[in-house]
């Protein structure tokens, strides 16, 4: 129990990551400024440029990661289902990491019908598949690709690279292999990955339950991962 005048800690971390959340999104604003305005002298800037975007990044959507796992936890996590053109979504996404993928010299193709409409969260959705585009910019040597389609009566949304691959812990669609894959002294928690699965089972219908998998393959032969929504 809670002793009478202690701060509850919760609390008082959601209020810091809010603030952090909102400052770093103001740094990586001007830093996106300055990197289209300057020049690039050679290749060893452009690497450090592409170095201060991806990590920026990476910090950003993890801190607003945090604070919707919070949310979720205290029921302060509203779903807002909608109907969405799907490939809207994951332009927005596209858009949101022009230039992360600009300077680490990435392409990306995005292969969904124009005309493909589902209900889901936007918000919720393109946060998920922001992240796996930020972390896949990182691992992926020079391609990505973004797709939709229906399968089985639920929509997939797909984010494949031309990297290394999933480790094989963590690869498929149990929950435990997500927990096994968590490691403290390598700086590894794989938060994307639970923020991911907490959104795809927030999304329901009937008796199908949303859920993400982890494979490794695909069209470019690197890391595949999905996201089911019913």
């Amino acid at each position: 129990m809670q002793k009478p005048g202690k701060a509850d800690f919760s609390l008082v971390l959601a209020s810091s990551v809010h603030d952090m959340k909102n400052s770093l999104g103001m740094l990586l604003h001007s830093l996106e400024i300055m990197i289209r305005d300057t020049a690039v002298q050679d290749e060893a800037q452009a690497k450090h440029f592409a170095t201060l975007q991806y990590e920026a990044s990476r910090i950003n959507t993890e801190l607003i990661q945090l604070l919707s796992i919070y949310k979720m936890d205290n029921d302060g996590m509203p779903l807002r289902i909608d109907e969405h053109y799907v490939v809207e979504t994951l332009e927005e996404q596209v858009a949101r990491n022009d230039m992360l993928l600009e300077t680490r010299g990435l392409t990306l193709e995005i292969d969904c019908d124009e005309d493909l409409p589902w209900y889901y969260d936007s918000e919720l959705v393109g946060g998920v598949v922001n992240n796996i585009l930020v972390n896949g910019a990182r691992y992926c040597k020079s391609r990505m690709r973004l797709s939709a389609s229906i399968e089985d009566d639920q929509l997939v949304i797909s984010v494949e690279d031309d990297g290394g691959g999933y480790p094989p812990s963590m690869l498929g669609s149990n929950e435990q292999s997500f927990k096994k894959s968590v490691s403290f002294t390598e700086g590894s928690t794989n938060l994307g990955l639970y923020f991911a699965q907490e959104v795809a089972r927030m999304h329901r219908r009937d008796d199908l339950v949303g859920a993400i998998e982890l494979a490794n393959g695909g069209e470019l032969g690197g890391g595949l991962f999905k996201i089911y929504l019913p």
